[in-house]
């Protein structure tokens, strides 16, 4: 009988968002050596994923741009465009186990391009805002998301998602939406998440949680996309440009978020990397480019 050939492809799981193991939000890396086809990718995501568990498939552009990487994001069911934790938890593994020789990292992605800056301990992320607009609060929704009083409705179109400041940061915290009847409500606007948001209590300027059982997602741990829409919401509230941000998910997570002139966001956070492996695959399903087959060490 002929022996299968195997492929080999190191993968890291890393929890972004947070200094501490088992707690922010985790997320899987893939370095690959060659492109995987869209299919294949969505089909390991399948297999090794959980709604919790974001998978991400990092590859080089070119050899000759050592700085420039290829980065997608999926999710047991879907291919998302913008993923914040999973851009951070790879940048992680970046600076950390591959040790690239640069402070700054570009990542070509479908949500846009994305950098990631090696800071003396941390991590900065930059993303474009995503300013959200006020809307007419879409009350079937918020009724199975379970909000009985809010201060505001307003929409992310980039992110496509709903804000919902509520009154107290214990309003956010004791909120017990119903995902199943939240899934299948019809909306004006096209929702992919759900971020309610307070007032935040020392240290941090505001609170949040974010749900997107529309992705498979029930309740997200930590948010960075989120963020791209909150930060610019909170700045115009509490004249800040500056803020420390709270995620008050089970798990929890914190962030810095910084507005800048060019309408884009840093986001900074911490990661630590709690497993790395090998993924097995049939070689055949291997599918290389031409510009990666000539680079067959890891990145």
């Amino acid at each position: 009988m002929k022996s299968t050939r195997w492929s080999a492809i190191p993968i890291y799981q890393v929890d972004a968002f947070t200094n501490e193991t088992f707690k922010g939000n985790p997320a899987a890396v893939c370095v690959l050596r060659s492109k995987l086809n869209e299919k294949l990718m969505q089909h390991i995501a399948s297999e090794i994923t959980s709604p919790k568990l974001h998978l991400c498939f990092l590859s080089k552009i070119c050899p000759s741009k050592k700085t420039v990487f290829s980065l997608r994001w999926f999710t047991p069911k879907v291919e998302v465009s913008l993923c914040g934790h999973a851009t951070l938890a790879t940048a992680a593994v970046l600076f950390r186990e591959i040790k690239v020789n640069t402070s700054k990292i570009k990542f070509k992605t479908k949500g846009g391009n994305l950098t990631a800056k090696k800071t003396k301990r941390k991590i900065c992320l930059n993303f474009p805002i995503d300013k959200p607009t006020k809307i007419d609060p879409p009350g079937p929704l918020l009724k199975a998301m379970g909000v009985k009083d809010f201060c505001d409705v307003q929409y992310g179109k980039q992110t496509k998602s709903l804000l919902v400041h509520l009154p107290s940061p214990r309003d956010v915290h004791n909120l017990l939406p119903d995902y199943r009847l939240m899934e299948s409500t019809e909306t004006q606007k096209e929702i992919e998440g759900a971020t309610v948001t307070a007032k935040g209590y020392p240290p941090y300027d505001f609170i949040s949680r974010f749900f997107a059982p529309w992705m498979a997602i029930n309740e997200d741990p930590v948010t960075g996309a989120a963020h791209t829409m909150l930060a610019p919401y909170w700045s115009k509230l509490l004249n800040m440009s500056e803020m420390k941000a709270y995620q008050a998910s089970t798990r929890r997570g914190e962030l810095a978020v910084k507005l800048k002139p060019d309408n884009t966001i840093d986001l900074v956070g911490n990661a630590v990397i709690v497993l790395k492996g090998k993924l097995r695959l049939p070689a055949r399903t291997d599918m290389r480019s031409s510009c990666l087959r000539q680079h067959t060490r890891a990145i």
